[in-house]
């Protein structure tokens, strides 16, 4: 089979495009012929080393894939060949990656897909979906009625997290800073969008954030990776909730006296630490919602020979802060 892997990491570079041969699958496996991945920023970072993981070197990398069954091995209850399927979580915790032709895949990280919904869809909503729904629902509680401020609300998970919330019932108040991203959340129906070009310098900011929810936000999502807690503390309800789901280098003041008087709470998870149960129990309002039209946005679709050129994509906008991707990067075999 064709497939992207490295034999050590290192840059974009390192990743080469060629024949692996075909997986064989175990004992509760799925051999899924994978129609499309997904690029995210854990990807880049297992790629380059700089977050540790234990690698079986030919890697194959990427975590998001959609694609049909092939065969499944022995003890798999639940599914067959022919059977379209998403998952998410290769290529983390020892496990192969599935940015190739064959994938061979736990059953319980996968999930069939819904009637209408495309393989590149699915495959896009995957692991944002789910860490949209672990932030919202596991970890923040997220309630009918309570408003909630998501700080960068038209990237890939910041669009899937506005969405969900409002499939909660919660007032959802977003920023974006660009056009596109301003018609996509209007599209998304949410409640108050703010251009943070037009805001000018931070108390500009916050003044737009005040006069879109006075009470303060029950839940504030923080998809930028340098947060600014003495402001977003002043923004908080009582007993709002902090999501944090970026920022591995930073290390912002938090101002205590202010986030203790209002019992406020501070929460950061990652997503590949949730065990495959819970996993599986996002992945169950997901396949309703997708059938609904949730929907993750496509910045980008390249083939799997151009692996290496969508990393390199992936890291100039998560990191290099280019403003050139606009959406998921999907990668087709």
């Amino acid at each position: 089979m064709k497939a992207a892997f490295i034999e050590t990491t290192g840059a974009p570079d390192m990743i080469r495009y060629g024949d692996l041969p075909d997986p064989v699958v175990g004992r509760g496996q799925v051999l899924v012929r994978v129609r499309a991945c997904a690029v995210n920023p854990i990807d880049t970072y297992v790629r380059a080393g700089i977050v540790a993981m234990p690698l079986t070197f030919p890697f194959v990398v990427g975590c998001d894939l959609a694609g049909e069954v092939v065969a499944v091995g022995p003890g798999v209850d639940g599914l067959k060949p022919g059977d379209r399927v998403w998952g998410s979580n290769q290529g983390l915790l020892g496990r192969q990656g599935c940015f190739s032709e064959l994938a061979a895949v736990d059953a319980t990280w996968l999930y069939r897909t819904p009637a209408g919904v495309s393989d590149r869809d699915a495959a896009a909503g995957a692991l944002v979906g789910i860490t949209a729904h672990l932030g919202l629902v596991t970890h923040a509680r997220l309630a009918a009625g309570e408003t909630i401020f998501v700080n960068g609300g038209s990237g890939g998970v910041g669009s899937m997290v506005v969405q969900i919330a409002k499939r909660l019932g919660a007032r959802v108040v977003a920023t974006a800073s660009h056009d596109a991203g301003i018609t996509r959340l209007a599209g998304y129906g949410v409640d108050a969008v703010i251009d943070r070009r037009q805001c000018g310098d931070r108390d500009g900011f916050a003044a737009a954030v005040r006069a879109a929810m006075p009470g303060g936000a029950n839940v504030w999502w923080e998809a930028l990776r340098e947060p600014d807690f003495d402001q977003i503390v002043s923004l908080l309800a009582d007993r709002g909730r902090i999501v944090l789901m970026a920022g591995r280098e930073a290390r912002p003041t938090l101002p205590v006296g202010p986030f203790y008087v209002k019992e406020a709470v501070l929460m950061g998870f990652v997503m590949f630490k949730a065990s495959w149960q819970e996993q599986a129990a996002c992945a169950a309002d997901l396949h309703r919602w997708m059938a609904g039209g949730l929907r993750a946005p496509i910045g980008a679709v390249l083939p799997l020979a151009e692996t290496a050129a969508a990393q390199r994509l992936q890291e100039e906008g998560t990191i290099g802060r280019t403003g050139r991707l606009d959406g998921k990067i999907v990668v087709e075999p």
